[in-house]
């Protein structure tokens, strides 16, 4: 009995190749270089003064590019982003019934969080919810804290993957710290892409991880905090893996994580931060994704394909294209034939509209992005899609 097994991989040479698998077109993980590939091919004792200092280098150089100073520290978390978001909401938020934490959610991740806040338990919360393509404002915010002032810690998130939408992240901290507000921003997808700044903006809590814009593969992730709250969460957390402030002591203590770390993931990630510096940086890196989106998105307009989202809100990360309200169109189908020719794309997860999301982060350039568009338009081509336009 035989069976067909697929090639993958594309005709043309993108930034370092992909070899046998296809571009990654996802909020990650995401297509890696060939360097952050290499990495992983030793092994690393993880006690070995060698690797204690890949941790020192990579907690250094993570409070440098969020221009965290003094005030700040660097604690490593094994597992994807929302372990580390769930450390940090278990051993910083207010326990009891008063004071409160504010969640502001636009989509999946906000939900998220007020689920881990549910099953932590003993953590009450408010939340504002704008669906799943609204921002919510400075004022949204300020509306809420003033009704209900026994609420002392807000939770809000940067880019909001499930759209694609970049929240104003430094008006809505700037309020909740005139307020008197501790904040933690979940900046899982944009860190390293779009700014932050922590310092300047007296930002309490920023929690992002290994797979996104700094190009590292998953396996651990990482929250920057004030050392002060640190120092106030001992004995706060209801998890032993998960107690931040315990995982901080041990780094501080001896450079090392509590338990096994993920040793090929963290000195992946180490060749990453040594790449994103020799490409110039955040400001590069942003300039990279924000053509990578200009291209796809123009090219997918001038099909006849919608965006969820204008241009004034969508960030560089990941675009939302209405689904096509042509009987021809599946999205399975859609999905399975881009990926054999060398694109994995995304699902959309709206509650309301059908959607589907391309990323445009990762280890990708424009053209990459051109060849997808023609991969697309072969498809369609091939599915007889004709009507390209959404429903109503």
């Amino acid at each position: 009995m035989s069976s067909v097994v697929p090639v993958y991989g594309s005709t043309f040479d993108g930034p370092d190749g992909q070899e046998d698998m296809p571009y990654l077109l996802t909020p990650g993980p995401l297509t890696t270089s060939r360097g952050v590939k290499l990495a992983m091919l030793a092994d690393w004792g993880s006690r070995d003064i060698e690797f204690r200092n890949v941790i020192a280098d990579i907690r250094r150089d993570l409070l440098q590019i969020a221009n965290a100073g003094e005030a700040y520290e660097c604690v490593l978390m094994q597992g994807s982003g929302t372990f580390a978001i769930e450390a940090a909401l278990a051993s910083l938020t207010p326990r009891g019934r008063n004071p409160k934490t504010l969640v502001v959610m636009n989509g999946a991740y906000g939900q998220r969080a007020a689920k881990i806040l549910d099953c932590i338990g003993g953590r009450a919360y408010e939340t504002i919810n704008m669906g799943d393509s609204m921002a919510p404002t400075a004022l949204d915010v300020t509306r809420v804290l003033s009704q209900n002032p026994k609420i002392e810690f807000v939770f809000v998130v940067h880019c909001e993957t499930t759209s694609g939408i970049i929240n104003p992240i430094e008006d809505i901290v700037a309020v909740c710290k005139e307020m008197g507000k501790t904040v933690m921003v979940d900046a899982m997808s944009s860190f390293g892409a779009v700014p932050l700044d922590m310092d300047a903006s007296d930002m309490d809590i920023m929690v992002s991880s290994s797979n996104k814009c700094i190009e590292g593969v998953p396996g651990f992730a990482y929250v920057l905090v004030k050392r002060t709250l640190l120092e106030a969460s001992a004995g706060k957390s209801h998890s032993v893996v998960l107690d931040l402030h315990d995982q901080w002591q041990s780094m501080e203590a001896n450079g090392q994580f509590r338990f096994t770390p993920p040793t090929h993931a963290l000195v992946a990630f180490h060749e990453a931060l040594r790449e994103f510096r020799a490409e110039g940086g955040l400001g590069a890196r942003q300039q990279r994704y924000q053509t990578n989106k200009d291209v796809l998105v123009g090219g997918m307009r001038k099909m006849g394909f919608e965006t969820l989202l204008s241009d004034e809100v969508s960030g560089p990360i990941i675009q939302t294209f209405l689904t096509p309200d042509d009987a021809n169109f599946k999205f399975d189908q859609f999905y399975e034939a881009l990926r054999l020719r060398g694109f994995a794309i995304y699902p959309g997860k709206l509650t309301t509209r059908p959607s589907f999301r391309i990323g445009t982060i990762g280890k990708l350039d424009q053209n990459v992005m051109r060849a997808v568009l023609a991969a697309i338009r072969d498809v369609l081509k091939e599915m007889g899609v004709r009507n390209l336009k959404p429903a109503k």
